[in-house]
Parts: structure tokens; sequence; C-alpha cells
């Protein structure tokens, strides 16, 4: 059953501007954040459109030895792995000196893959993020919930009591075959702002079909937009 909770859209003229204008409201909820409660946490997305952010985040003068980061989703790779999403983090966020980005999967990754690495660390940060940044396919997945996934259900299941699943495309794209653990919507949704960044024109067609549809599991991103008690807000540029 949907919620029915609206969503939020704000339209920029360019990716740089789109950047520029939602890093200063991550500065300012970060600024929040350490004020009231004495640290910040956000779960931030991985994928090419949201890294300008990061980095335009990263210059701001902050004590970044409070805030800490997490990747919605990460793959089953080793922590020196190009396609790892904690190390791109980190090197988007290298100007911020002492940030703490906690890892969802052994620094090896030699094992089978398993949530129980991103249980563990998400159980340290228990509260709600201050804010959670999405991207989204041209599929409509977010994090690592994938149309036809396997535990797909229990990914976008908004009362599982897990933090984290391990979550396969399928087929397993080619340009990155390998296993992925996501926090699951459950615990995306557990937080105090709420982002999806997409750019291009057909991700605004696939934006407009979930809109339009409700709850449809084959457009997960349709589920996020209907089924959060955390209205959405949508950044976009062509």
């Amino acid at each position: 059953m949907s919620l029915d909770v609206s969503w939020t859209e704000s339209n920029h003229p360019d990716d740089e501007t789109l950047a520029i204008l939602l890093a200063e409201q991550l500065e300012t909820l970060i600024r929040t954040a350490l004020l009231e409660r004495g640290k910040a946490v956000l779960a931030l997305a991985g994928g090419r459109t949201p890294f300008p952010v990061y980095r335009q985040l990263a210059q701001a003068r902050l004590d970044w030895t409070k805030v800490y980061l997490v990747a919605t989703d990460e793959r089953w790779v080793s922590s020196d792995h190009p396609a790892r999403n904690s190390r791109e983090m980190r090197s988007a966020f290298a100007a911020a000196e002492g940030i703490h980005v906690l890892d969802l999967v052994p620094s090896t990754a030699e094992q089978p893959a398993d949530a129980q690495t991103a249980e563990t660390a998400l159980a340290g940060v228990s509260e709600p993020f201050d804010a959670v940044l999405l991207g989204m396919g041209g599929d409509g997945h977010f994090a690592s919930l994938f149309p036809g996934a396997a535990a797909l259900a229990a990914g976008l299941d908004p009362a599982s009591p897990h933090a984290a699943l391990q979550l396969d495309p399928v087929p397993l794209p080619p340009e990155a075959p390998y296993p992925r653990i996501s926090l699951t919507l459950a615990r995306l949704m557990h937080t105090r702002r709420l982002f999806l960044v997409a750019t291009g024109e057909s991700k605004r067609s696939v934006l407009d079909r979930a809109q339009a549809q409700c709850d449809a599991p084959d457009l997960p991103v349709s589920v996020l937009l209907h089924r959060t008690p955390v209205p959405v807000e949508i950044h976009w540029s062509p």
C-alpha cells in the first residue's frame, strides 16, 4: 500500500550547478548535525553522477573527524580494487582530513559474499542517517536493489529487520561482474533527509514512470518514491 508521501523536485540547468547546490545543502545538514548531535552520518551512493557533489562538499571547512560516511552499496572486491565504492569515496573526500569511511565488505573479500561485515559496521551507526544520497540506474535500481535480483523483495521490504543484504544483479553486468552488498530500503529510509540524484533525459523518463507507477517491483525506484515515510528530494539535470 502506498503511503502517498509527496516528493520534491529541483531541476538544475547542468551537472555543475547540481553539484554545487546539493553540496551546499549537505554542508548545512552536516553543520546542523555536528551542532545538535556531535557527529554526522551520511549514506552515499557510488556511480559517476554523485561524485562531483562529494568533491565539492569535501572543500567545506568542517570538523571532518566527526563525520562518518557509508556507501549505500558495495561490490565484493578487495579494498584496493578500482570497483570498490569505499575506495572511490575516500578519494573524492581526500581534502576532508580525518573523515571516517565505513566498509561494508572485508578488505580482502576472499571468502564467499555475505552481509555480516556490513551489518556489523551499520550496527555502530544505528541512529537515523543525517542524510542519504541515492543515484538511480536506467533500469530503475538504486543502491544495489536491482530488478530481478533474487533478494529484491527482502531488500525492498520497509519492515525488514536487516540493514544490509547480498543482492546481485541478474545477470551480473560485464563492466562490474561482482556480487553486491546493499543497504536495504528499511535502513535507507531510516534517515532525516533523503536525496535522489539523476542526470540525463533517459533517467528523466525513468523518474516519470516511477512517479506514475505505485510500488512497481520491476521498477525499484517507484517503491522508494511511494513507500518511504521520508519525502524524497529529487535533484535532476539534463
